[in-house]
This record gives C-alpha cells, structure tokens and sequence, in this order.
C-alpha cells in the first residue's frame, strides 16, 4: 500500500499567540496544528464544562429519576457490551447508588442476545422486576424492545450517543446529543460521557428538592476516571468538551483516587499508575476490559469497575487472560484472512467484505480494523452466529460514513441487509449467509459511488522533524503528559536517520539505535522483524520509555518509508 506524507499546516502567528499565552515553543505549534488559536480551547477545568442544562431532555430525565428514588423504585441499567457501555454501567450504578436509588444491571451477552434493548433482553430484565429500565450507551434505536416494555408497563429512560434511525422509540425520555433537535455544543460525548451529564442533572434536581439538607452531596468528581476510560475507549472525537473529562479522569487515577478495578487493570497491564496516560487507556485496559465482552461476558468487566481491591485484582487478572486469548484468536484470524486476500487483486476493489465459518463473531470488529489500516480500504468481517446467519462488524476510511453506506445499500438492495446500525467510522450488521457474495457485490457498488481513488491512498499526517536537540526526554514527558486521542490525534515526527545498530528482540520487534545530526538515540520497532537500511526516513513518536524505574528517550517507529 502506497503511503505519502503530508505535513500538517501551522500558522505561525497562531503559534506566537498561544506561546506569548505561556504556552511552550512545542506544544504550541502542535495545538496550532489541530486547531486550537486561543488558550481558552486548552482548559482543562471542570468549570468549563458545556453546561447540562444544554443537553435537551437531561432536566426531564432528571425528574423521572428522582420521582423513581422517592417512590423507592427499583432501577435496572441496561449496557452494552464494549468498553463505553461498560463504564457506563458502572458510572450510573455509582452514581445513582450515591444518590439513595435502589439499582441494579443487565448487560446483554452479545453471543446470545446480540446488541441494544431488543424484546428479548426486555423479557429477561422483567424477571429482575425493574420499575424502571435506564439504557447506557444504546437504546435509541430499539423501538420494539421500548415498545415490549410499555406494554410490560416498564418505564425506560434512554441515554445513548448513537445515531438515530428514522423511527424514535416510545420511550418515557431520551437524552442524546445526536437525537433530532438537540442543540448540545458537543456531538461527541461517548455513552459514559452522557450519562455522566445525566447524573449532573439528577444531582441538580435533587439539590432542588432538599434532598442534600441532611446529607452530603455525592462528588460526582469521583466518577471521571471511569468516564476517561469510556471516553478514550470508544474512540469518540477528543473536542475540548472530552478533553476536559478525559484530563480530570486521568488526574484522578495517577493521584490513586480512582476505582479499584482499573488500579488492577494497571497492575495486570504492567503500566505506571502514577504517569498513565490517553495511550495507556486507550492500547492497555480498555482492551483488556473489552475481552470480557468479546469472548466471556462484560458482566465480568463491570464487576471489576464496581469491586473493592482484592476481588479487583482477581477479576483483573481473568480479564487479562481473556486478553491473551483473544489477540491468539484475532491474530490467527488475521493470517487467515490475508491468505484469502493475496487470492484477490485489492488493489483493484474499493471495499473489503470477509467471512470465514471458524472466525470468533466477538473479534471480526478487531479483524475489520486490521485490515483496513493494513489496506486502507472500509473494511466488513463477518462470522457465523447461528446457522444461516452472519453478522459483520465494519471499519471505515476518512471519506466513507459506513452507516449511511449501509443505509444506502438497503434502499438500493431490499432485504439484503437484515439489521444494522452504528457510526461514520464503525458499524454493525446481520445478513443471511447465503447472501454473502450479494452483499459483498452490493457493497463494492455503494462504495465505489462514495469514494475516488485518491481515497484508497493512505495519508499520513504528521507534524514534520525535529532538530536533534529538540528530541529530549523533557518533550517526551510533555507530550505524554497531554490528552491526545480520536480528532486530537498523537504526535508523529518524519525525519532521516542513519541505522547504526539494529536486532530483533522477542521474536518479533525490531530494536534500534539511530542518529541523527551526530546524535544517537534508541528506537523500537513493533511487529517488525525484516531488517531495514542503513539510511531510513521514518515516521515516529517521541516516547517516554520507562524500565527499572528509570526514564529514557525512545522513539517508536510506525513507518518506514524506504527500509
């Protein structure tokens, strides 16, 4: 796949400006490069935050849940089974347990009820006798199961992120800040983020009602490093709104004053709880916590969420090795999945859609992002789930919205498509296996009217070369210390080194030392083994690399351009 690289542009006087605002020489060229031209972008007080008030329906939701408080009846948060839905779950059981609420959780097993409040899940909820059935980070487009409900006489309160479909169910409330008519100022919030908003508006209202005359007031604060988690977990864009939450939860977590189980999460992953970072979440426990869904039950990840110390750890240490199988299985689907595309001329497609019948439906999401970072190409893996059934997780390129690509191929092909649903970046279906080869066809078309050629050429954006003096520890430390992630993307340099000594390390990575205007400096090279030349250009990050309690300078390799 043909890479080019393209250097982000920087206005110099925007530059001038953050720096005259005391910001430093290197941050300020890199914040002027996503955009950021004032200070004021940079906040990381909780002060800043957009206000509740803002996001529609949370005042009315807010009401009907402390009506169900006061009324003492029993609440049941319904989740989804990734790592947004399972922060979620945990952020409303805290968070309405600190308010007095009497609460519990369902999370669907996705290998038996598949995904959302379906009639199916209603069904086994109402065995937990819930009055009222909250939804986390789905639910606003289940319009029969909201409908199973009612008729089931089960109050349901949805908080969802998702994009709407053209029905809206009957839900008592929604609060969603991409549901028709909602002016919220931020898009982006992920499903923990929202319902962390809806919480702010319970506390309001309850502050309104004097509930908080004869005891304290519950510190919401102390939920925002689940909300971080969930946030960085989910891929949702990092807008100044996001990084706010995602600064102060990460804040919390290297002081130690964060729940147990993602204290254990750190431990199991081997990272530095007191220097954890958006990367640490996002590559170390979200995967980690995400295992429990993909292969086991989420209900293990929220267990860890919600557990004191000692069973923390011991729930930590299960989802750890459910991670180790998982990337087993992904990777052995990986080797499958290229055998059969080195049958095919990609080059040639516009779209990849891939079934195999041996493939884990829990790990083709991962699978589908492999494929296109390795491609660049939208991606759909499908595995079977019960006989005549394939479902498909996706994966899109800038320039494709993979739901409105799938809602065009169901206008465009009736019944082709059973269900499906999702984001402009991922997304999730049901067809019947003997349909593959039409879907994939149809699928090809659609894309192909969305996309031109230069589309399929990879893109790779980075914030040009450092002189060798200005590659230091010190700014190391500063990037690793600021929120990057999803819209506010990490650091990448470009520059040419000369290779002076390299090896393969583990089995699999490749270990270096380069240099660079006379000086040295130590580099990795993950999932490579082919050893490179000796003059290289290289796209890479400034880390921080931390052993035996010491910190040193290490630049990751991510791309070679002429190894």
């Amino acid at each position: 796949m043909q890479k080019t690289i393209i250097q982000r542009r920087v206005d110099d006087v925007v530059v001038n400006r953050l720096v005259e605002k005391g910001v430093s020489p290197l941050l300020a060229r890199l914040y002027a490069a996503r955009g950021v031209d004032d200070t004021a972008d940079l906040s990381v007080s909780l002060n800043h935050l957009i206000s509740p008030n803002q996001l529609t329906n949370s005042a009315i939701m807010a009401s009907l849940l402390a009506d169900a408080i006061a009324e003492k009846k029993q609440i049941l948060i319904v989740g989804d089974y990734d790592a947004d839905g399972a922060t979620a779950t945990a952020v409303a059981v805290k968070g309405l347990l600190s308010m007095g609420a009497q609460v519990d959780f369902l999370v669907p097993n996705r290998f038996e009820y598949g995904y959302g409040l379906t009639p199916e899940i209603v069904q086994l909820a109402a065995t937990m006798s819930p009055d009222v059935i909250v939804t986390v980070d789905n639910g606003i487009a289940s319009v029969d199961g909201v409908a199973e409900a009612n008729k089931l006489g089960i109050q349901v309160l949805i908080t969802d992120h998702h994009l709407p479909s053209d029905e809206t169910p009957q839900a008592a409330c929604i609060v969603n800040p991409n549901q028709h008519g909602c002016g919220f100022a931020s898009k982006n919030l992920a499903g923990v983020g929202v319902m962390f908003y809806v919480l702010l508006a319970l506390r309001a209202e309850l502050r309104e009602r004097g509930t908080f005359t004869e005891k304290q007031e519950p510190n919401l604060t102390e939920l925002l490093d689940l909300v971080a988690l969930g946030t960085v977990a989910d891929l949702v864009k990092l807008d100044a709104n996001n990084r706010i939450l995602v600064e102060q939860g990460l804040r919390r977590i290297r002081a130690g004053a964060c729940s147990a189980g993602i204290t254990a999460l750190l431990k199991v992953a081997g990272r530095d709880q007191s220097q954890v970072n958006t990367q640490d979440l996002g590559f170390y426990i979200g995967p980690r916590l995400n295992a429990a869904g993909r292969l086991d039950d989420m209900r293990l990840g929220i267990q860890c969420l919600l557990a004191g110390e000692n069973e923390a750890i011991t729930i930590a240490q299960s989802l750890h090795d459910l991670n180790i199988e998982r990337r087993s299985i992904e990777s052995s689907m990986q080797d499958e999945a290229l055998v059969s595309l080195n049958e095919i001329s990609v080059g040639d497609q516009y779209s990849i859609s891939l079934f195999e019948p041996t493939w884990h439906q829990g790990v083709v999401g991962i699978l589908a992002s492999r494929i296109k970072e390795q491609y660049h190409r939208p991606v759909i893996a499908f595995a079977e789930v019960e006989d005549g059934l394939l479902k498909g997780s996706g994966r899109s390129i800038a320039g494709l919205h993979l739901r409105d690509a799938l809602d065009m191929v169901t206008k465009r092909y009736p019944n082709l498509i059973i269900t499906f649903g999702g984001h402009a970046m991922a997304a999730g279906l049901s067809i019947e296996q003997s349909r593959f080869f039409d879907f994939q066809a149809a699928f090809e078309k659609i894309v192909r009217t969305l996309l031109t050629p230069a589309d399929l050429q990879a893109i790779i954006q980075t914030d040009g070369g450092f002189s060798a003096d200005e590659m230091t520890l010190h700014h190391a430390q500063l990037i690793a210390h600021q929120v990057w992630g999803q819209g506010f993307t990490p650091p990448l340099f470009n520059d040419l080194f000369t290779v002076i000594t390299q090896r393969v390390v583990g089995g699999k990575h490749l270990k270096l030392l380069l240099e660079k205007q006379g000086k040295r400096f130590d580099a990795i090279y993950f999932g490579q083994t082919a050893l490179l030349g000796d003059e290289i250009e290289a796209v890479y990050q400034l880390q921080v690399n931390h052993y035996n309690n010491v910190q040193s300078l290490q630049l990751q390799l991510l791309h070679v351009l002429n190894a």
